[in-house]
């Protein structure tokens, strides 16, 4: 462990933040090459820290006494105690272990010997397994009770391994990397989302839940760094994103199926605005993924669960944090939307993500939650606050890649009047004449990719459900 992260262990433990046995399962968790943010992220993601303003004040303390050499009385000492037995048992090293994914092939891990492993052996593989399948490409990792473990790239799923998982390797292993606490809460909720920190640039978002045949976790791989938006594909629509992104006020909304990469152009949006402006960002994110070092601006990320009760009541406490722009995870229900709303329109910018797969239904889908006595006032609302949608899907390109297509609604005259009057069905025909805007239809964009070569007629096809654009592939 570096001094910084034993100097902040050695400060809480003695101001009775935190314990000697909490600091060494955090510590064993994180990896001994782990740095102090993932090591105080993994803190507050453990519930082990609940009182974040404290941590943040002995962190920068600790960076300071860092700098003289370790503590004189090192936190985790007791480590060194447990060398005898691993001495002894030495036959770990005879063990199964992870092969890492070398040129091209799949990560591994003996699934089919996990009972011969010890626990730590297993924590320890695990993340060599999250390691090995981030470094193949691959976004997700999936390991369920009653089925092989497998796991997706470029949307294609792929087992790697032959061995079935039973209920108790499944819960072993999906547990292996919990806390005490996170454990319990696991067991007792039976659901349960969490970002995992290895390290600072190491980190994936988790679910783990019970299904009929016993426990299963998906592991998304979380980009070590943040790409920019011309870098995600958006060259062509460069400009657009960037005027939505220029206003101080307003309502930006990022839309796609699940797997689209929302949470990426997402964070590739924070990112820009964190070193174009100077001003102060809230995020409120179910767990937070990306994590927004402070460049620009000030970046607030809050975690509903840890940090906040929900989406609500982080929005409602916002509005009373002085912030510029509001980045908002998921508009889920109707509060939060109302709540979105009301902020875009008392001089904040407004960033969230919705779960609709073109800029009409996402209207649609705005605006129908409230109820029928609120739909004038709502619409009004909307139609003065918008300032864009875009709309993306991650298609299968004609190399194996995936390739963004999307939709983008530029608000102006024409389209506030259709949504004030609830004309939602007049969007495309306005969309199509505003392509001077910075307007396009999902349509048009894959058939641009098919014309370009980009992807294969089938998947072309398969997005396209305009009959006239279909019959021109060929």
């Amino acid at each position: 462990m570096n001094n910084d992260i034993r100097w902040l262990a050695r400060l809480g433990i003695d101001q009775g933040l935190l314990t000697g046995a909490q600091s060494l399962q955090v510590a064993r968790k994180v990896g001994a090459t782990a740095d102090l943010m993932a090591f105080a992220q993994e803190l507050i993601d453990s519930a082990v820290v609940t009182d974040v303003d404290q941590l943040e004040r002995l962190a920068e303390l600790a960076l300071a006494k860092a700098a003289t050499g370790a503590p004189a009385n090192d936190p985790f000492a007791p480590e060194p105690a447990a060398a005898p037995p691993r001495a002894v048992a030495s036959t770990r090293s005879s063990q199964p272990a992870v092969a890492v994914a070398v040129n091209g092939e799949q990560p591994s891990f003996p699934f089919e010997k996990l009972g011969q492993l010890d626990d730590e052996t297993v924590a320890a593989g695990l993340r060599e397994l999250l390691r090995a399948t981030a470094r193949y490409g691959a976004s997700d990792l999936h390991l369920s009770t009653g089925a092989r473990p497998f796991i997706r790239r470029n949307r294609v799923l792929s087992y790697i391994s032959d061995t079935t998982l039973t209920a108790t390797d499944a819960l072993r292993l999906n547990a292996a990397l919990l806390s005490d606490g996170q454990r319990k809460i696991y067991l007792q909720r039976k659901d349960y989302d969490y970002a995992l920190a290895l390290s600072g640039t190491d980190r994936y978002r988790v679910n783990l839940m019970f299904h009929k045949n016993g426990a299963a976790g998906a592991y998304r791989m979380i980009p070590a760094s943040t790409r920019t938006l011309a870098d995600l594909g958006y060259t062509k629509h460069l400009d657009t994103l960037l005027k939505m992104l220029s206003y101080h006020n307003g309502l930006v909304l990022i839309t796609g199926p699940v797997g689209s990469g929302k949470t990426t152009t997402l964070a590739s949006m924070v990112a820009h605005l964190n070193e174009t402006r100077t001003d102060h960002i809230i995020t409120v994110e179910d767990p937070i993924e990306v994590v927004q070092p402070a460049k620009g601006c000030n970046v607030t990320q809050r975690e509903v669960g840890p940090h906040t009760k929900s989406f609500f009541t982080a929005l409602k406490g916002a509005l009373r944090e002085d912030p510029d722009v509001i980045v908002i995870g998921e508009l889920r229900d109707l509060e939060t939307i109302e709540m979105a709303i009301s902020a875009s329109e008392t001089g904040h910018l407004v960033i969230g993500t919705m779960h609709t797969s073109d800029a009409a239904t996402t209207l649609n889908r705005l605006l129908d939650v409230f109820p029928p006595a609120q739909q004038t006032q709502i619409r009004a609302s909307v139609a003065e606050s918008l300032r864009g949608i875009v709309c993306q899907r991650l298609l299968p390109g004609v190399d194996g890649d995936l390739v963004l297509a999307c939709e983008i609604l530029v608000s102006n005259t024409a389209i506030q009047n259709l949504i004030r009057e609830g004309k939602s069905t007049g969007l495309r025909n306005t969309m199509e004449t505003g392509v001077k805007e910075g307007m396009c239809l999902m349509d048009n964009v894959v058939l641009g990719l098919w014309q370009d070569g980009k992807v294969p007629a089938d998947v072309a096809l398969a997005n396209i459900s305009n009959r006239v654009l279909r019959a021109k592939i060929k």
